[in-house]
């Protein structure tokens, strides 16, 4: 594991490509390939196959390992592109999802936060250290939206897993993630805003230096802006994107995000590059809401 790359490759855009679907209603391979060529050749150097805008959770094992093997074959002649596959589920399942892609040539995992009724703390430390021994190979960024999870908690996996080196914060509330992280080790990790671009300007001046995104499949050019004018501590800029994107993105989180993974794949959809069905229990755009997302990436230069 180089530290050193592998924390660059988390310090900037982390986009999460979507799965197309064909009209059999399986993955359509040769059209993500090409949805993720349009990521890379716009840019973008590290993508996390198989996240939330990805529909992990709708996904069956068999296709989760499919989205990986056609990313890294994607990736492969691209020396700057770094690949951080999602795993979660059971631990067995997250185990075997991280030594996967660890045998396929991936540099890191996500670790979506497991979905129990009941996590405690001494649990998700478990869980995370359980998966982070089993491929210490490779980089491990553990994906944080619980509120109640205490920054010393993170501290102690850190002590233990030195390969758990960048954090996915998930949380909306910056004040939260400043507490948080410092709690944690500020300078220990590589702290990414896991809400996006809206959220990306306040959880920078609290310590992040990179962010994910679900915006970039569709516009690469303007996330990678809002990365430029955070980098040079440039923040009238950067809210000048963030006005430029709010519309969007506010469609994405309304009624609790149920349409997050919808609007992206519409605003493909519309430009002829990605059917719009989802799986349930997302669900697809009525035809009178379409508009709305035109109207919304209206002036992007698409």
């Amino acid at each position: 594991m180089d530290r050193s790359a592998l924390t660059a490759a988390l310090a900037g855009v982390v986009a999460i490509p979507v799965i197309p679907f064909g009209t059999d209603g399986g993955i359509d391979r040769d059209a993500y390939r090409v949805l993720l060529r349009r990521l890379l050749d716009g840019g973008i150097s590290t993508v996390t196959p198989n996240g939330n805008t990805g529909e992990f959770y709708a996904l069956t094992p068999q296709e989760r390992q499919a989205v990986v093997l056609d990313t890294l074959a994607e990736t492969a002649d691209r020396p700057d592109a770094t690949v951080v596959v999602g795993v979660g589920h059971d631990l067995p399942t997250a185990i075997g999802a991280a030594e996967h892609a660890r045998d396929c040539g991936a540099a890191m995992v996500m670790v979506h936060q497991p979905v129990h009724p009941y996590v405690s703390q001494d649990g998700w430390v478990a869980y995370h250290r359980a998966i982070a021994e089993a491929v210490p190979e490779l980089g491990v960024v553990p994906y944080i939206r619980n509120p109640l999870l205490d920054g010393e908690w993170l501290a102690e996996l850190g002590g233990r897993c030195p390969n758990v080196i960048g954090v996915k914060y998930a949380v909306p509330d910056a004040a939260r993630f400043a507490a948080f992280a410092r709690d944690a080790g500020l300078d220990r990790y590589v702290w990414l805003a896991g809400l996006a671009e809206l959220y990306a300007p306040a959880y920078f001046a609290a310590g992040a230096t990179g962010f994910t995104s679900g915006l970039a499949n569709v516009a690469p050019r303007i996330s990678l802006e809002m990365l430029a004018a955070l980098r040079g501590g440039d923040y009238p800029a950067a809210m000048k994107v963030w006005e430029q994107i709010r519309a969007f993105e506010d469609l994405r989180a309304a009624r609790q995000s149920a349409d997050n993974v919808t609007v992206v794949k519409e605003a493909l959809a519309s430009l002829g590059l990605c059917r719009r069905e989802v799986r349930p229990p997302s669900s697809a755009l009525p035809q009178e809401r379409r508009a709305e997302v035109a109207a919304a990436v209206e002036g992007w230069g698409l």
